[in-house]
């Protein structure tokens, strides 16, 4: 059966080769993305509709959370997709350090403001994480930011923490309604990931030694359609962390079920949003 399916950074590498593949499925694929050129062109290429929002503004997110909840009666799966590792320490005009905000708060926005519709459709929230989360996150409630200790590598392994820990109280507070969430690490893909970045990513990124041992987007994008297509339940589980579509058997320490419900309360705090 078809399903409508939002993912956002669909304008580019694994996003726009998972948006490519659910619609040759079958599925109403809507495509949301920053750069306009970019994502419009997937947008038009697929007969899809399109969003544009910069996760680096949350009145962007807020927008795009209402403009989708006008648009469609139901979305079925949510795939939070967009995030990226940055270079220097930088602020966002919301005052949030930028790789924080993009790849968590963003996304936890968007989903809380779409709460009641993903709801009533039993939608899946899928998150794009990292196999970074394990090797360089480490969260602080105290500096979530790294405000003490900030690296770009650093920040990013602690956003993909946030990812995982994200998806655990998605399920726990809202599996019994009828939500199901699961987070993935894609592998290491073949994409611009981290050209903006001043982090020893970026030299990996852009060489061809390191480039040689990547997986190409439509390969990356192997676990956001098994995940967007499969029925929760039938092959995967709500509220797991998912590697080569089997549940990651190294994980960070940190993925523990009472961080994940203070970092939601903490989250939702700093976005005015209602705790519990």
């Amino acid at each position: 059966m078809p399903r409508t399916i939002v993912i956002t950074g669909a304008s580019d590498g694994i996003g726009a080769a998972g948006a490519r593949r659910l619609h040759e499925d079958g599925h109403r694929v809507v495509v949301v993305g920053r750069d306009p050129r970019r994502t419009t062109a997937v947008a038009e290429e697929l007969g899809a509709d399109h969003f544009l929002a910069d996760f680096t503004r949350l009145d962007d997110v807020r927008e795009l959370a209402d403009s989708l909840d006008r648009a469609h009666p139901r979305i079925d799966v949510l795939v939070n997709n967009a995030g990226g590792i940055f270079g220097t320490r930088t602020r966002t005009v919301d005052g949030f350090e930028k790789t924080f905000q993009v790849n968590h708060l963003a996304p936890f926005l968007l989903t809380s403001l779409l709460m009641d519709k993903l709801l009533a459709s039993h939608a899946s929230v899928i998150q794009t994480s990292s196999s970074g989360a394990r090797l360089f996150g480490r969260l602080d409630l105290d500096d979530l930011e790294h405000d003490r200790d900030f690296t770009p590598h650093l920040a990013y392994g602690t956003a993909k923490l946030a990812n995982i820990l994200f998806t655990r109280e998605l399920h726990r507070r809202y599996h019994a309604k009828g939500l199901a969430a699961a987070a993935f690490h894609p592998g290491a893909v073949a994409t611009s990931f981290a050209t903006t970045s001043e982090s020893f990513m970026k030299r990996i990124y852009r060489s061809r030694l390191g480039r040689a041992f990547m997986v190409t987007p439509d390969k990356g994008a192997d676990q956001l359609v098994w995940l967007a297509e499969t029925a929760p339940g039938d092959g995967w589980s709500s509220g797991e962390y998912y590697e080569k579509r089997k549940p990651a058997r190294r994980r960070n320490p940190q993925t523990t079920d009472e961080l994940a419900v203070a970092l939601w309360r903490r989250s939702a705090r700093l976005l005015g949003l209602p705790e519990d």
